[in-house]
Parts: structure tokens; sequence; C-alpha cells
């Protein structure tokens, strides 16, 4: 398996909107908690829709964002959502696994091409996808596609081999990726998103899948 082979391994969706379902309010101010950093493309688009649904409820309905893991990482965010200290928010999917694995499908490796296939199954499969997060107890609000992920690593890999060797990083609670790695005799290293920049400063890990657009706004 070379490093071309590895390049376009699964498509990146980085953050689905959930909220709790049990939210009937004639007024309400719904929290919804992101890992994503305050002025990235992902936040905008969320309070651009924010306003869209103040203005659309003439007050009534609000959303507070709580952006950048101030809330903590994405099975803090689940649990407090649970709770009803939040109301919802930008998860991924991996997070979202133990609510209904089904969410993980777009990230099983070298499943798509291009994202001219991608688009053509998430046509069909976007619905499904939601309704069985609904079943569940949560409502979905879409799929926010982050592109391909790709290997990045501190040192060349060229060879398995070379890969083997690096001290790869796994998403907590990412059964797909840990299930890859596993398959090609790589041993990696889970940790949640919220700890990657520090496992990468520090030497714990050496080596990161992600879309670049992820790379870049997590830093």
């Amino acid at each position: 398996m070379g490093i071309k082979e590895m390049a376009k391994p699964s498509i990146a969706l980085l953050a689905l909107l959930v909220i709790a379902v049990p939210v009937q309010l004639a007024a309400a101010t719904l929290k919804i908690a992101t890992l994503s950093p305050d002025g990235t493309s992902w936040m905008r688009s969320m309070r651009a829709a924010a306003t869209e649904v103040t203005e659309g409820t003439a007050g009534r309905v609000k959303l507070r964002f709580y952006p950048g893991g101030v809330m903590g990482n994405d099975a803090s965010v689940m649990r407090k959502i649970r709770i009803g200290q939040l109301q919802g928010g930008a998860i991924v999917p991996s997070a979202l696994a133990a609510v209904d694995k089904d969410v993980q499908v777009y990230g099983i490796p070298f499943l798509f091409r291009n994202l001219q296939e991608v688009d053509h199954v998430r046509g069909h499969m976007d619905a499904r996808l939601m309704e069985g997060l609904e079943r569940k107890g949560f409502v979905g609000f879409g799929f926010a596609e982050g592109g391909f992920a790709y290997l990045m690593s501190r040192k060349p890999i060229r060879t398995l081999k070379d890969l083997k060797a690096r001290k790869v990083w796994s998403p907590e609670g990412d059964r797909v990726s840990l299930t890859a790695f596993e398959v090609v005799g790589v041993s990696p290293v889970t940790l949640p998103i919220t700890d990657v920049l520090t496992g990468l400063q520090t030497g714990l890990v050496d080596t990161v899948a992600s879309p670049a657009v992820g790379a870049i706004a997590l830093q």
C-alpha cells in the first residue's frame, strides 16, 4: 500500500448538528456547542442560520453558540445534551456512533473515488441517516462536508513499513478508523480531537488523517 493509495481514504463529514427532540417551547434560546473555532466557514454558516431562525420566529427562538471546544470534546457535548445543559452540537460522526452507528458509513476507507460519487450517494443516504438519528431521539440538520481525509505526517511515509513506524492518531470512538489501521498492522494512538494538537506538540503522535480544511481550522 503506497502513500498514493492512502491519499483519499474516506470522506470527512466534520460536523453534524443535532438537537434533542423534546424541546418544545413557545420561546427559547437553544445552546449549541462545537469544536469549530470562531471565524471558520462552518461557524459563519451556523451564525447565518441562527440569524435566519431568529428573524423567522420574530425573536422567539434564538441560537447561542459555544465554539472552539469551550464545552469540551464531542463526548462531553453529547453528555450535556442528554442532561439538558445543551440543546445541540456540531458533532463529528464518530461521536454519534453510540447513538446510531450508521452515521459513520461515509468514513469507510476507499468507498469513494471522487466527489461526484460522494454527491450521488449522499443524495440517497443523507435523509436515511437523519431518520436513523431521529428514531434514537435526535433531530439532525445536515452534514457539513469537509472533503477527503489525507494522511499528514512529520516524517516521509512512502511504504506501509514507514507507516507502521509512525505514531498514528485515531479519533476516539471511531471504530472505522481504528479497524482500518489495525487491518494493515498499524497500532494507532486513540485520542479525542481536542487532544491532537497537544499530542503533536509533545510527540505522543506524529501522523494524522484529516481533510486539509479541518487541519487548518483546528491547527
